[in-house]
């Protein structure tokens, strides 16, 4: 099993960022209370299909946990019972973690299919974690960041329940999106420090400090784009899916995330001219241009072009790309002792 480590890691890391994905889906859709619940979905581990299985039926058998609206209200049934003719408000209870009580069929699959994959994704996590050990004496960071993996994973399964019970607190989340970060992180190191074989590349000093600012400034964007896509779900509840009305009122972390995007071109522009003249051999910076470009493109549309079909979750999803080759690339730069200082 030791020889599959890293084709595990990496399965796991796909299917992070699948979740990311998922999870840019919903925000975008606005699914994000598709099920107003946590673990289940209106108390069921397959979530219904259409209105009427949230109405009260009777003379129905109804198990603990099981949501209906009435009256628009959730109500959570507090034991097994057979239901009568009519409600018993005494078999029920008021769901009072939110007041959220609506049913949208498109809604509640798009969530519920955003938690099968965070599901999913933890299988893999979990057996590269058991593999893990055997890497103890060679290097015992392996072990110590896939065990933190784990713990990462459980406490990202935490925050989406709270993300939930707070009916999509913005600070939520932004800790939410941070989390799933922290997590590509860890099996980037994972990936990378279970390598057996290393390109031929030259470790730089002034290269590393500048990318490493320059990976403070992705996440520094990332977090302010969450700020951003708050105002715009704000203002989709104001006055609907009239999208050029949606920036017509920009709040001030909007033109801070625009501002910050010129430093981050420069700064990774700066990276790939560094990288070209000194041949370091970070092949990977090709990508990183690839990736600004394309944020820049996106970014420029959605404010110029009222937010063209799926260029909200891809400017996110390709943020967090950005992020996982940046962090790389600082990983691989890191590997060796041997330090440049010569200036371009």
């Amino acid at each position: 099993m030791k020889k599959h480590f890293r084709t595990i890691a990496k399965t796991a890391l796909v299917l992070v960022y699948l979740v990311i994905i998922a999870g840019a889906v919903v925000r975008m859709t606005g699914s994000g209370m598709g099920c107003p619940d946590w673990p289940k979905c209106f108390g069921y581990y397959i979530p219904p299909t259409q209105a009427s299985d949230l109405e009260f039926k009777p003379n129905h058998e109804y198990k603990e946990g099981i949501v209906i609206i009435k009256d628009e209200v959730l109500l959570v049934a507090e034991n097994n019972f057979m239901s009568s003719k009519s409600i018993n408000l005494n078999n029920w209870k008021t769901y009072t973690k939110h007041d959220y009580a609506i049913f949208n069929a498109t809604h509640t699959w798009v969530e519920y299919i955003n938690r099968l994959l965070g599901a999913l994704s933890g299988i893999p996590i979990l057996i590269f974690t058991i593999i893990s050990f055997w890497f103890w004496r060679k290097n015992k960071w392996i072990t110590i960041l896939s065990i933190l993996t784990v713990f990462g994973m459980a406490f990202q399964a935490w925050l989406g329940k709270t993300v939930v019970d707070s009916n999509l607190a913005p600070h939520k989340i932004t800790i939410h999106m941070v989390m799933a970060l922290i997590i590509v992180g860890f099996i980037l190191y994972i990936i990378f420090a279970s390598k057996t074989s290393f390109k031929n590349q030259i470790t730089d000093s002034k290269f590393k400090n500048v990318l490493l600012f320059a990976l403070v400034l992705t996440l520094i964007q990332i977090v302010l784009g969450t700020q951003v896509r708050h105002h715009v779900d704000e203002q989709v509840k104001n006055i609907g899916y009239i999208k050029e009305l949606w920036m017509q009122n920009p709040t001030l972390q909007f033109y801070v995330h625009r501002s910050f995007s010129f430093v981050v071109f420069f700064t990774n522009a700066w990276l790939y001219l560094r990288n070209r003249s000194m041949t370091l051999g970070f092949n990977k910076m090709n990508l990183v241009i690839i990736c600004i470009v394309f944020e820049v493109v996106s970014g420029i549309a959605m404010y110029y072009f009222d937010f063209p079909f799926l260029s909200q979750p891809l400017h996110l999803v390709v943020a967090t790309i950005l992020f996982g080759i940046q962090f790389y690339i600082y990983l691989e730069n890191r590997r060796k002792s041997i330090f440049i200082t010569e200036e371009i």
